[in-house]
């Protein structure tokens, strides 16, 4: 196995070439309106998002939007179970991501849901990366320093965008950010650096989430975590027509 491939159970993810991940959230709160799915719109939306290119699919249960008011354990368990349940038995084949910062909740799901991606913006501590490394699936690690001691993980690194305090800072990140031996997930969506940059909304972001999109591919995103899985997906097509007429 390469550094760029993961495995989730028997199935393989190879990030050498680019991938898509779209994004669930059955929560009221994620601050981009059309990301909430019902749990009754649930299945067809995931569909939707497979058949736009999705490679993989992060549902959340719980908005990690700055300032955003945080759910219960659960509360949050009692949104993403019943999301796991019917993804898993719709869309047995689907990879499956689950955006939480809690061990626990990581735990019940790899227990009663089987191998998914655990998706963490905390920067992770000694409990979650030991459940991870015991259940040997994929973590996302957002880049900060880690709390505890990570042993020999399937990591995909994210730079974070989006909680590194300002739009700047955010930019300031894509400016540095280079290829790395693991796969790197960017999650820059019709984020606040867009639309705070141009005095426009998350509705009107999608145009420039692209621009940030190609961006990040040109300087060696692996994954794009998206609400709109088409254009994403696109780019994507774009991206590798232009390293091919460059003979890459």
């Amino acid at each position: 196995m390469t550094k760029k491939q993961v495995y989730i159970g028997q199935a393989q993810l190879d990030c050498s070439t680019p991938r898509v991940m779209g994004i669930l959230n059955v929560t009221p709160d994620s601050f981009f309106a059309p990301s909430r799915v019902g749990q009754d719109k649930l299945v067809e939306r995931a569909k939707e998002m497979i058949e736009q290119g999705a490679d993989l699919l992060d549902i959340g249960g719980c908005s990690t939007r700055p300032g955003g008011a945080q759910p219960t354990e659960e509360e949050e368990w009692s949104r993403v179970a019943p999301a796991l349940e019917a993804l898993r038995s719709s869309l047995p084949d689907a990879i499956l991501s689950l955006d939480t910062y809690r061990p626990e909740i990581a735990r019940r799901a790899l227990r009663d849901y089987g191998e998914m991606i655990i998706n963490d913006i905390s920067g992770g501590d000694d409990n979650m990366y030991r459940i991870v490394r015991e259940a040997d699936v994929p973590y996302v690690l957002t880049i900060k320093k880690p709390t505890g001691d990570m042993g020999d993980m399937q990591l995909i690194l994210d730079p974070g965008i989006g909680f590194l305090g300002s739009p700047e800072a955010d930019f300031a990140a894509l400016r540095t950010m280079q290829e790395t031996e693991r796969p790197l997930l960017v999650g820059v969506s019709r984020k606040s650096l867009i639309w705070k940059t141009l005095h426009s909304s998350p509705a009107e972001a999608l145009p420039a989430t692209q621009a940030l999109h190609m961006y990040a591919l040109m300087h060696g995103a692996n994954i794009l975590r998206v609400h709109d899985v088409r254009e994403a997906a696109e780019t994507i097509t774009l991206f590798r027509k232009l390293k091919m007429e460059n003979g890459q």
